[in-house]
């Protein structure tokens, strides 16, 4: 029954058909206005384009800044380490394959919450002192792993002798 289907009653509306007369309520300038940009072809009015108005963007009162040298952490906490066995090595590779970060690429810090009895040696880009802590009173303890930082603005030994 093909040939019997019909739009829904009001999904569809005429098209606008402009210059057609005065007694059309869009003849002359055909809805444009008088003169100005908005009047011409190829006129494209932008989202934010506020007829010459002073833009929102502008308008608003600017607030506090963008730290272009903030370093994001994936958070793990010590209690969390608690599911590892004794004395294995806890890198970003197994804290990503035991779900606790999102993946082993990004930077990895350990944070203090929780209770660790199993002893682990913790690989991570950053540590608090009371994770330290813990882990250490666990009987395991803490390798700091070389953050791209800190490598991109050191540079190397050799070339802060010369």
């Amino acid at each position: 029954m093909l040939d019997r289907l019909s739009p829904t009653p009001g999904s569809r509306r005429p098209r606008k058909r402009v210059g057609r007369g005065i007694g059309s309520g869009l003849g002359k300038t055909s809805g444009r206005g008088q003169k100005g940009a908005g009047a011409r072809s190829g006129f494209k009015r932008r989202d934010w384009f506020e007829g010459g108005q002073m833009s929102l963007a502008r308008r608003l009162p600017k607030r506090g800044f963008t730290n272009v040298f903030r370093r994001e952490h994936q958070v793990v906490n010590v209690g969390a380490l608690a599911r590892f066995e004794a004395n294995s090595e806890v890198g970003p590779d197994a804290l990503a394959m035991a779900g606790l970060i999102p993946n082993s690429k990004g930077q990895v810090k350990i944070l203090g919450e929780g209770e660790l009895a199993v002893p682990v040696v913790v690989r991570a880009h950053a540590v608090s002192k009371s994770a330290e802590g813990k882990i250490q009173a666990a009987g395991g303890r803490v390798e700091l792993i070389d953050s791209v930082s800190a490598r991109a603005g050191g540079g190397s030994e050799e070339s802060a002798e010369q």
